[in-house]
């Protein structure tokens, strides 16, 4: 008796919610919701003038530096909230957090100070709000002793 009673409850309460929820939906929140996943589904996209540099052959201890330019090809803004490298010894410097509109440029300032000895290469990896969620650029050299 009590499951039957239980029962033509929960079915009463069930169609009762149902028939209330279609009058509350509000249509402009619908609308708005339509535009926010439209917008959703673009991403700006990064292309870069080059992915990697090489510095050749430095002396080991002497600072580098490289300009990695890129532009926001894709359709929404850009925003890179970190970069970070695959060592110590090499410093990335970006935009950080300030949006980079589609079609804009901007640049990743990459500083090296020429430790290590014969072939080095060095990863920079970049956090991005692209769809991949990051992108990377290398740097390589060859250190050398300095000359006396």
């Amino acid at each position: 008796m009590k499951k039957v009673l239980l029962l033509a409850f929960a079915v009463a309460a069930f169609t009762a919610c149902k028939d209330n929820a279609t009058s509350k939906v509000k249509s402009e929140n619908v609308e708005q919701a339509a535009i926010r996943d439209e917008a959703s589904k673009k991403f700006p996209v990064v292309e870069f003038d080059k992915v990697e540099h090489d510095f050749g052959t430095i002396e080991k201890g002497k600072p580098v530096e490289t300009v990695f330019k890129f532009t926001n090809t894709g359709e929404a803004p850009l925003v890179i909230t970190d970069a970070t490298s695959s060592c110590g010894c090499t410093i990335p410097e970006y935009p950080k957090n300030e949006p980079i509109a589609p079609g804009e440029t901007g640049e990743l300032l990459v500083k090296y100070n020429g430790s290590g000895q014969a072939a080095i290469s060095k990863t920079v990896t970049i956090v991005t709000n692209t769809e991949k969620g990051n992108e990377q650029v290398r740097i390589k050299a060859y250190v050398e002793e300095a000359a006396n």
